[in-house]
């Protein structure tokens, strides 16, 4: 019989891979855990209780929040608030960063940025969808409140990061600078088994992930790699595949395990890009760098943009090596040929 090890196991196995966490990391991804969970069980019997559909509220981007989104919203920042790890949480469903004021929170180490429900629109369609993760230490003096400081920080000085997916089955995929280790959820035993250890993307891939439907909205740069993508070219292996399920989080799994690119760039909609830099681009860049990938917004390493603002867009390219690069290359000689 395999030997099962489950993520607690595997978190203080690894705890020297975290030097300064004294065994605040097993207690904080210890309440990301717990709220999966919640998570999970709802988002699995959402059709047969009253939690499908809009809320009738919009967040901070003016976009309709869903009533998942906000269930999942209180359920992460409730349980990161009662394990007294966090002083602060940031989240993609906020108005701005929230502060956890008790005494024992404001001496914690560390803040959590969060996009609790990705792809939430997927749900009434019964479509994977995920929860994005992303945590670092504090600047702020411990011992006082969280501070805008302490969230406004470039990606490379994340200490954790990952994701949950709620799909065929649930999993738990995080990093802590050392790997990229992979877990999925027992629902009979309760807990998260070890199950992808040390995951790596394939430095080419065959599939490209992008909604072809803003194409007319697209930059040149875009327009010009997509049609690579879609030429034939045996000795290339083209074309390529064109998988978009529309949730970060399932379009990344596959392409991570698979190999592949997503792409989300500038539209006319959306100038800057439409993805979060705090919430998504950043975990996720994190992830895909310590699985031997590639993430840019066309030019710059995602890493390290310094952000200016909370709810701060980007545009956001992340995959296998070769193929992230192919896009930037694209991009540049469209912008040398205007």
């Amino acid at each position: 019989m395999t030997n099962i090890r489950t993520l607690g196991e595997f978190i203080i196995e690894k705890q020297n891979d975290f030097p300064h966490a004294s065994g605040d990391l097993s207690s904080l991804l210890s309440s990301l855990r717990l709220a999966a969970q919640i998570v999970n069980r709802e988002i699995n019997k959402a059709g047969l209780v009253d939690i499908l559909g809009n809320s009738g509220q919009e967040n901070i981007q003016g976009e309709v929040q869903q009533k998942l989104d906000v269930y999942a919203n209180e359920k992460f920042k409730a349980a990161l608030e009662a394990r007294q790890q966090v002083c602060g949480i940031a989240s993609e469903e906020e108005d701005d960063f929230v502060i956890f004021d008790h005494e024992q929170n404001q001496k914690a180490k560390y803040v959590v940025l969060m996009d609790p429900l990705d792809g939430s629109s997927n749900i009434d369609v019964n479509v994977s969808v995920g929860t994005i993760f992303s945590i670092y230490r504090r600047i702020s003096p411990a011992g006082s409140s969280a501070q805008n400081i302490d969230f406004l920080q470039a990606g490379h000085h994340q200490v954790a990061a990952g994701y949950i997916i709620y799909g065929s089955s649930t999993m738990l995929v995080y990093t802590t600078g050392n790997g990229v280790h992979g877990f999925t959820y027992d629902p009979s035993l309760g807990v998260f088994c070890l199950s992808h250890e040390n995951m790596k993307i394939p430095a080419d891939g065959r599939i490209y992930s992008i909604n072809e439907g803003n194409y007319s909205r697209f930059p040149l740069g875009i327009k010009t790699y997509i049609k690579y993508c879609q030429e034939e070219n045996t000795q290339e292996q083209r074309p390529y595949t064109s998988r978009y399920i529309g949730s970060l989080v399932a379009d990344f799994h596959r392409n991570l395990l698979k190999g592949g690119i997503y792409l989300y760039p500038s539209t006319a909609a959306y100038p800057q890009g439409k993805l979060r830099l705090l919430y998504e681009c950043n975990p996720m860049a994190f992830l895909i760098e310590q699985a031997g990938g590639l993430a840019s917004d066309g030019q710059r390493r995602i890493l390290d943009i310094l952000p200016t603002e909370l709810h701060q867009r980007v545009p956001f390219f992340v995959g296998s090596t070769k193929m992230v690069e192919d896009v930037e290359m694209h991009l540049k000689q469209s912008e040398e040929n205007e």
